[in-house]
């Protein structure tokens, strides 16, 4: 973890951009996995835990339509998390994820393990990144916030002409 960590504090630096994120099945493991890198303070915002879909609502701004068209684990709300927490924090980047980590919870559409991320940065693009991990609950959401960490270490904050 500590590469991804290095290369998301160099580019959020560089860039003197800011990160944010909203966390539901993973209940603020991401936010703390990127606190746990010194320095953090001068790129990371804060994090925002959406665990309910009431809460999703409330403070990210998920459409109810969205809910009830497309379920919480899906890229329409990953992407409106994302979004929505990108307003709500005030920050360039946010990454928003949703899945469902068991034991129970799961469908044959959608099985445990299943983990939806979103990413959005300001005036470029909101994009959404599908995973289904193996393993117990612990290990869906460790796997989870190691996947966050690698879609952020990866992420263009690099501003379009």
């Amino acid at each position: 973890m500590n590469t991804e960590l290095e290369a998301i504090a160099r580019q959020f630096r560089e860039a003197r951009a800011k990160l944010g994120v909203v966390e539901s099945c993973t209940g603020g493991g991401l936010g703390s996995a990127i606190t746990s890198f010194a320095g953090s303070s001068d790129f990371f915002e804060g994090g925002i835990i959406t665990y309910s879909n009431a809460v999703k609502m409330k403070s990210v701004y998920v459409r109810e339509s969205t809910l009830e068209t497309h379920g919480a684990v899906s890229e329409e709300c990953v992407k409106e998390m994302a979004n929505g927490g990108m307003v709500a924090l005030g920050v360039d980047c946010c990454l928003s994820i949703s899945g469902i980590a068991g034991p129970g919870g799961g469908s044959a559409e959608k099985p445990v393990g299943t983990v939806w991320f979103g990413l959005a940065v300001r005036h470029k693009s909101i994009e959404a990144f599908h995973k289904v991990f193996d393993g117990d609950r612990a290990a869906v959401r460790a796997q989870a916030v190691q996947t966050g960490l690698e879609i952020l270490s990866k992420v263009s904050l690099k501003k379009t002409v």
